[in-house]
C-alpha cells in the first residue's frame, strides 16, 4: 500500500530546500548531465496533484498484484525462509504538510479497497508498541494493516537456488557489452564470455538498462537515485518494530527481518558512484536511535550503498519494445521488491504470448511518447 511516486505535490520545493542543507535525506548534484536534465523536468511535470494520484494508482495496481503473487510462490514453492512478516506498515509524519499528503495518498488507496488508518501522536504505541519509548515528536500517523515486508536478498538467492535445481543457468560475474541485432529483431548479447543466444530477451538492469538500450535507438528514461541502508542486529525483541516504520520526514524505511532491524533510505541524484559516505550512516543512525532508543547492538552495523533506477514518474516500464524479441523490465525505483514478482509475472507472459492478468494502462514505454 505505501507504494508510490517521488515526484508528488509540493516535491520540487523540498528537494531545492533540503539539498542545501547539510543533514538532509535529499542530494541533488546540479551538475548539467543531458539525461539526467531530461529526466528532471519529466519528473517536475509530475509534482502534481492529478499525476500523483494517476502515478499513484498505477503502482498500486502492480504492487498489489505483486504481493498476491509473492504470497502464492511463498506457498507453493520450496523457498528458504526470507523472514517474510505481515504486520502491516506504520508511516510516521513529523510535519503537517507531511500528513497532509499522507492523507492525500492514503484517499487514493480508497480505489482498490485498500484499509488504512490516520493515527493521532498519542495512538500511535497501541498500533507499535516500541514506538511508546520514541524521542522523535510526531504530527500523526498512516496505519496499513495489510501490508508485509521480508527481507528481498534471501528471497532472490532462496529462488536462484530453487531454480537451478530445476535447470536455470546463470551466468554471473559476466559483463554484457552489447545487443547485436538483425532485421528488427535481437541476434544475440554480445559478452565477455562471447555470444548468447536466445529466442527472446528481457533488460532487467536497472539503472544501467539505458545504457544498453541506447545504441538500439530506445531512450529509456530512467535514472539513479542513490540510497543508503544500515542493518543492526536486535538484542531486545519487544524493544524494536514488529512491524516496518517508514519516517516520512527522512524518507527512511526501518524493517523489522527477523532478528535485525534494517534502516533504508536517502536519496541522492548525483550520479552512478556507491561510495559509502559515513555522514549518511550517522544520519540512518540518529533517526533510527531516536525512534528506537532501546533494543538494538550497535557494536555490530552493516553500511550499505545502492541505486534506485527510478522513471520520472514512478511505475515501472514494463512489455515490449520496438524489437520483435526484445522486452523490458525496468525502472522499478525504490518500491523494487515490491513489484518484482508481480512485473516477472507480467513480462513472463506477455514474452508467452499470455494476457497478463492486470492492465497494463500506463505501464509501458509507450507512455512517454505518447
Amino acid at each position: 500500500s505505501f507504494a508510490g511516486p517521488w515526484a508528488a505535490p509540493g516535491m520540487i520545493a523540498k528537494v531545492l530546500k533540503q539539498s542545501v542543507q547539510p543533514n538532509s535525506p535529499i542530494r541533488f548534484s546540479p551538475l548539467p548531465e543531458p539525461h539526467k536534465v531530461a529526466w528532471v523536468l519529466q519528473w517536475m511535470r509530475n509534482c502534481n496533484a492529478e499525476r500523483f494520484r494517476i502515478n499513484k494508482l498505477r503502482m498500486q495496481r502492480v504492487a498489489h498484484y505483486s504481493l498476491r503473487c509473492l504470497r502464492e510462490i511463498a506457498a507453493s514453492e520450496p523457498i528458504p525462509s526470507f523472514d517474510f512478516h505481515e504486520g502491516g506498515v506504520l508511516q510516521v509524519f513529523r510535519t503537517q504538510a507531511e500528513l497532509d499528503l499522507g492523507r492525500l495518498a492514503a484517499k487514493t488507496l480508497e480505489e482498490y479497497g485498500v484499509p488504512w488508518r490516520i493515527l493521532a501522536p498519542e495512538e500511535i504505541p497501541a498500533v507499535e508498541p516500541a514506538m511508546a519509548h520514541s524521542e522523535a515528536t510526531m504530527s500523526g500517523a498512516l496505519h496499513l494493516p495489510a501490508d508485509a515486508s521480508g527481507d528481498s536478498h534471501k528471497f532472490a538467492v532462496g529462488l536462484a537456488g530453487l531454480l537451478q535445481q530445476r535447470g536455470v543457468a546463470f551466468h554471473y560475474n559476466v559483463e554484457i557489452q552489447s545487443l547485436v541485432h538483425a532485421g528488427d529483431a535481437i541476434a544475440s548479447v554480445r559478452t565477455s564470455r562471447g555470444e548468447l543466444h536466445a529466442d527472446a530477451y528481457v533488460v532487467a538492469l536497472g539503472s544501467y538498462a539505458p545504457f544498453l538500450l541506447r545504441p538500439l535507438g530506445l531512450n529509456l528514461p530512467v535514472y539513479p537515485l542513490k540510497g543508503y541502508s544500515i542493518t543492526v542486529p536486535v538484542s531486545e525483541p519487544d524493544a524494536v518494530p514488529r512491524m516496518a516504520v517508514m519516517d516520512e520526514h527522512y524518507k527512511i524505511m526501518i524493517s523489522r527481518l527477523g532478528d535485525r532491524i534494517r534502516a533504508a533510505g536517502m536519496a541522492e541524484l548525483t550520479g552512478y558512484g556507491l561510495s559509502l559516505d559515513p555522514a549518511r550512516q550517522a544520519l540512518l543512525t540518529r533517526v533510527v536511535r531516536e525512534l528506537f532508543p532501546h533494543g538494538l547492538d550497535w557494536s555490530r552495523v552493516e553500511f550499505w550503498a545502492g541505486l534506485r533506477p527510478m522513471t520520472p514518474d514512478g511505475p515501472p516500464i514494463l512489455g515490449r519494445t520496438r524489437w520483435g524479441n526484445l522486452f523490458l523490465n525496468s525502472g522499478h525505483g525504490s518500491n523494487g521488491w515490491t513489484q518484482s514478482c508481480g512485473t516477472s509475472k507480467i513480462v513472463a507472459d506477455i514474452v508467452s504470448g499470455r494476457t497478463p492478468e492486470i492492465d497494463l494502462d500506463g505501464l509501458t514505454a509507450e507512455r512517454f511518447h505518447a
